[in-house]
């Protein structure tokens, strides 16, 4: 990833940063010091705050975003071992085909496989759309958020399916990669994104049946 200059924190959100830093450190007590805590979080919130368009949000969005990246970075140093298997989905603006991949896979999933999701380019938002079309399956994905792929969740990551992002994909050496063919769907009427919709769910459960997930009924 290009590093982003750092994005001046306000002084509404310093408490609610220093509240998400408090929980954090004691979340990942024993597993992390407080000091790798600030720098994720600090980090966490540059990435997001370029492309905020809410900014009240942005504190809560930094925590969740720290936190999976710390969570990321325990299984990658060995800290954090429960043999669930890891997929990270990515496509350009982490704001359609990636999102109603990680909506499917968690929802099928349940609590048997981790789900992470990242974009090469995110947007600001996550398409009304593709909220819309997953609505139609029963699946909520309204509070996600487009947000950049990191070095310790691709690391993590037992399989990478990639979506158009090209050259911008992240590769890494040892790495299952799948790239699956979409349309990129930004733009698009409820029709139009439907038949992609219902393209990723038959690809999200046949990978589940590759890594021996069982798929929730």
């Amino acid at each position: 990833m290009s590093a982003q200059h750092p994005a001046q924190v306000t002084v509404d959100q310093e408490g609610p940063l220093a509240s998400a830093a408090g929980r954090l450190a004691r979340e990942f007590d024993g597993t992390f010091g407080r000091e790798t805590i600030d720098r994720f979080l600090h980090s966490s919130y540059t990435e997001l705050a370029v492309r905020a368009k809410v900014p009240n949000f942005l504190p809560v969005l930094t925590e969740r975003f720290a936190r999976e990246r710390l969570r990321a970075l325990a299984r990658v140093d060995g800290l954090h071992v429960d043999g669930k298997p890891t997929v990270l989905f990515v496509c350009v603006h982490n704001a359609g085909r990636s999102q109603m991949a990680l909506g499917f896979f968690q929802h099928y999933a349940g609590d048997q496989a981790i789900g992470w999701s990242g974009g090469s380019e995110p947007g600001d938002q996550v398409s009304p759309i593709a909220v819309e079309a997953m609505r139609e399956k029963g699946i909520d994905i309204s509070t996600e958020y487009p947000k950049p792929w990191t070095d310790e969740v691709v690391h993590a990551a037992d399989a990478v399916i990639t979506m158009g992002c090209g050259d911008a994909c992240p590769v890494f050496p040892g790495k299952r990669y799948e790239e699956w063919t979409l349309a990129d769907p930004a733009g698009w009427t409820l029709d139009g994104v439907r038949p992609i919709r219902d393209e990723i769910e038959k690809r999200v459960l046949n990978l589940l049946d590759e890594l021996e997930v069982p798929a929730r009924a």
